[in-house]
């Protein structure tokens, strides 16, 4: 099965808890339509970079799932009817990377970035 990775947004007046119910019922959602989560993570609040629907914070979870395409369109679907849902954004992925995500990882842990860009020269 294909390998999708999705960034979930939503509204900044729910509590922790509320937002990590979200991820659940969207893994079940998966799940239900022959799909399955490999990993979720819990980002937190974040400031959002504009406004949406007057909020300018949003919890923000994330999730690498296995599943067929019509399971991630069921999601996709219900994730935009929920009213706690702002935004939500799925990519396909060859293969999901080992450890945690980018945004989780200690700055230290990273790598310098700019390096990389020097060495292309």
């Amino acid at each position: 099965m294909p390998l999708y990775e999705h960034v979930l947004i939503a509204r900044q007046d729910l509590s922790n808890t509320q937002a990590e119910g979200l991820i659940e019922h969207f893994s079940t959602v998966l799940a239900d339509n022959g799909g399955k989560v490999v990993d979720n993570e819990y980002w937190g609040v974040r400031t959002l970079a504009y406004k949406i629907n007057k909020n300018r914070r949003g919890h923000y979870a994330f999730l690498r799932s296995d599943a067929p395409s019509d399971a991630v369109q069921e999601m996709e679907r219900l994730a935009r009817l929920h009213d706690d849902v702002m935004r939500v954004m799925t990519i396909r992925v060859d293969e999901h990377e080992e450890g945690p995500s980018v945004q989780m990882q200690k700055r230290e842990e990273r790598g310098d970035r700019r390096g990389d860009r020097r060495d292309r020269n």
